[in-house]
């Protein structure tokens, strides 16, 4: 990284402007344009180097692909990202699972375990940004590719390391697995029926929290570094799933290490608010969130039963809370009598915050989800039309950029030599044929 790029911003004066820096120029701000009047994404111009697999690593580098950002991701030659085998269900030989979480990325592979594999790895994290990794703790340091090592050629380097349990202590050398952590860090105890077993969340969040720590995360080193004029020195980013579960658990932990409260599972009921919680109703089920006596009084109202507002054993959430069983057995008797659908109707305009509990086909067929444009296509290049969960952030009201699609393994290694380390084909085609990288033939 030269320090020269950033001297126009160094020299003073571009603090206000709307401009992110990266180490190979400005990078202008998403809702300015380039020479031919496209919108340019927030992340226009950064590297990001993504040594990551599976799904914490690779959702947040989806994130800021999805935000401008260049990602080339490092796969092993011949098999790829574990989650290229975890299936069914498969696009022609692609896992929908890969193909979930891996758009706006080019792949390169690349055997880390050849010391020429190594130097190539090192000479892409001199060209990039940030680094994502999610290797055991000390296992890259051993390759030469720790950050300590890195930042004597790329001394500006965002390094961003995500593990199971922290970079140390005694659990740092374990395995991070999301049903793991999320058994660990208190996520499963408190998740499942009232009474019953707990059980692991349907998607798995503790990962997908950990990507969305990881992704904030760079961000904010992105605009410390551009606060320092692009001179600053690298950082080392410690995202681990234990920590970030934990930190999740907010208020069920905060009564804990307040009040000595210990918790438990409430199913899709809430332990501090009542009515707050799925309601089965004629055809399937309702969800009834009345967060303050006014509303519990128009919920009353909508079901026609207005004496129970006043019962004074209901007048108050904390009294509702208290008398928590009674008063859910006599609305479940009352919303079972009409089918989800009336029931939304009922509701509507009332101020009292419902809506039914959606089947997968019932939330793609939504008219806010298909408004909210969240359902994304794009063509791959062997497993045909795909179409996957779109971008969660729009910038500046503008649509998403029309995404890649999911790289092949090695889809993009010639490409990378060629454009990011300026390798001439004859070095190209040695290192094809020394088995250091492969190329994908279907590119």
């Amino acid at each position: 990284m030269k320090k020269a790029k950033w001297a126009h911003l160094a020299a003073g004066g571009q603090r206000s402007s709307p401009q992110v820096w990266c180490s190979r120029g400005v990078v202008t701000s998403a809702l300015s344009c380039d020479s031919t009047g496209e919108a340019l994404r927030p992340l226009e111009g950064v590297r990001v180097l993504d040594l990551s697999r599976v799904l914490a690593g690779p959702f947040a580098t989806m994130i800021l692909g999805d935000l401008g950002a260049e990602v080339i991701k490092v796969e092993r030659p011949g098999t790829g990202d574990d989650t290229r085998a975890w299936g069914p269900p498969f696009l022609g030989s692609e896992s929908v699972y890969f193909l979930s979480v891996n758009r706006n990325k080019k792949s390169i592979a690349v055997d880390l375990k050849n010391p020429r594999g190594a130097r190539l790895v090192q000479q892409l994290a001199a060209e990039c940004d940030v680094l994502v990794e999610n290797f055991l703790p000390g296992k890259l340091s051993h390759l030469g590719l720790g950050f300590q090592q890195l930042l004597h050629s790329n001394p500006s380097l965002i390094y961003c390391s995500i593990s199971g349990y922290g970079q140390s202590g005694p659990w740092a050398q374990s395995p991070g697995y999301d049903s793991i952590a999320s058994a660990v860090s208190g996520m499963m105890f408190i998740t499942g029926p009232e009474g019953g077993e707990p059980v692991r969340p349907g998607v798995a969040m503790t990962d997908l929290a950990t990507g969305l720590f990881a992704h904030g995360s760079i961000m904010a080193a992105l605009l410390q570094r551009h606060r320092s004029g692009g001179g600053g020195g690298g950082v080392h980013i410690d995202c681990n799933l234990l920590s970030s579960q934990v930190s999740c658990l907010s208020h069920i932990a905060a009564n804990f290490l307040n009040a000595g409260k210990e918790a438990q599972r409430w199913g899709s009921a809430h332990e501090s608010i009542v009515p707050y919680q799925s309601f089965p109703t004629r055809d399937g089920h309702l969800v009834v969130a009345a967060g303050n006596d006014k509303q519990f009084v128009r919920l009353c109202q909508v079901l026609q039963m207005e004496d129970l507002s006043r019962d004074p054993d209901y007048t108050s959430n904390h009294l509702r809370v208290a008398n928590r069983k009674e008063l859910i057995r006599t609305l479940t008797q009352r919303f079972v009598q009409q089918t989800t659908a009336e029931w939304i109707r009922a509701f509507q305009g009332s101020g009292v915050s419902v809506g039914p509990i959606n089947s997968m086909q019932q939330v793609f067929s939504h008219p806010q989800v298909q408004h909210n444009q969240l359902i994304q296509q794009m063509e791959h290049p062997t497993a045909g039309a795909i179409r996957v969960p779109g971008p969660a952030v729009r910038y500046g009201g503008a649509p998403p950029a029309e995404p890649t699609p999911p790289p092949l393994i090695g889809q993009h290694t010639v490409q990378v030599l060629r454009e990011v380390l300026s390798h001439d084909d004859d070095v190209i085609e040695e290192l094809l044929q020394s088995g250091v990288v492969a190329q994908n033939p279907l590119r």
